[in-house]
């Protein structure tokens, strides 16, 4: 069986239609950028609405809404722009694929093997932001894999393509992971920042990369910082590998600045902000070009 066919009947075991992952392509591939955007999907399954305890829009707390349309012009300056359809409380890409809650799955013998699964954000999570459950019961292991095997499996095969693509052509590849932080998590800390960026404190990628994705967004108004509270997630970790040319770095923005984080739908401010993005955007996709021979050397 292809795994495209396996694919199909995953889809069909755990109720996703269509395509879960979205590329879009440049029309000519000039940059060694792979732009992700793995928590911006906002369709959800009928049949996963239905067995949530939560209304739809509470169930959409965990998104990073409209992420994907921020980052929608990336095509535009010659990189891809990789786009998760099904949401993040439905499955969570920026999870390894055994990270497996025993609080959610009725099968025996799994363990808790992170915090962020005894917190029930593991590859499928139990609960949505602020500890809220999905849930009235268990799921058995078979719907987990079907959609581990629809959605986790295809979207980390389009990030490995892309990447794998990008080192062939230009010597290296720089994954832009892009998320969005709750306001609540700028305000908790005694630092102002509007944009945080990780890069696993120094692990994922070149420290000229981190240095140059600070300025970009530095010189476009922002106030930022690095790796406090957020330092960078599984693709993150994953993708990033600097001494094989693989970098890879973490972008998350505070909601506020473009979203009404009660409506989950764009903020007054939500064009402007968009439009200081843009240079930042460009940037991101032309720093391989710019930083590549050093880069590609270590």
């Amino acid at each position: 069986m292809t795994g495209t066919m396996e694919e199909q009947l995953a889809r069909d075991r755990c109720g996703w239609t269509g395509p879960p992952v979205t590329v879009h392509e440049p029309e000519r591939l000039t940059s060694a950028t792979v732009f992700s955007s793995p928590h911006s999907g906002r369709r959800y399954p009928e049949s996963f609405v239905r067995r949530s305890r939560l209304e739809p829009l509470t169930l959409r707390a965990s998104e990073d809404a409209f992420i994907d349309d921020l980052f929608h012009r990336a095509p535009a300056h010659g990189a891809p722009l990789i786009v998760a359809e099904f949401p993040r409380a439905f499955v969570d890409v920026n999870r390894s694929d055994d990270e497996l809650d025993p609080a959610l799955i009725a099968a025996s013998g799994i363990r808790a093997r992170t915090l962020r699964v005894s917190a029930g954000l593991g590859v499928v999570p139990r609960v949505v932001s602020e500890g809220k459950p999905i849930y009235d019961g268990k799921l058995t292991m078979a719907e987990v894999e079907a959609r581990i095997a629809a959605c986790h499996t295809p979207y980390h095969a389009s990030v490995t393509n892309a990447m794998r693509r990008a080192k062939e052509v230009f010597g290296l590849g720089l994954l832009v992971d892009c998320h969005s932080m709750p306001s609540e998590s700028r305000r908790l800390r005694s630092r102002r920042a509007e944009v945080v960026i990780g890069d696993c404190y120094g692990v994922s990628c070149d420290v000229d990369v981190t240095d140059a994705v600070v300025g970009l967004f530095r010189r476009a108004g922002f106030g930022v910082a690095r790796n406090t509270p957020f330092a960078g997630g599984y693709l993150t970790h994953r993708y990033g590998r600097p001494r094989r040319s693989y970098h890879a770095i973490q972008i998350e923005i505070d909601r506020s600045l473009y979203l009404d984080e009660v409506r989950i739908e764009p903020s007054a401010g939500y064009r402007d902000f968009a439009q200081a993005l843009q240079p930042v955007i460009a940037g991101l996709a032309e720093l391989p070009q710019t930083l590549g021979t050093a880069l590609a050397a270590q």
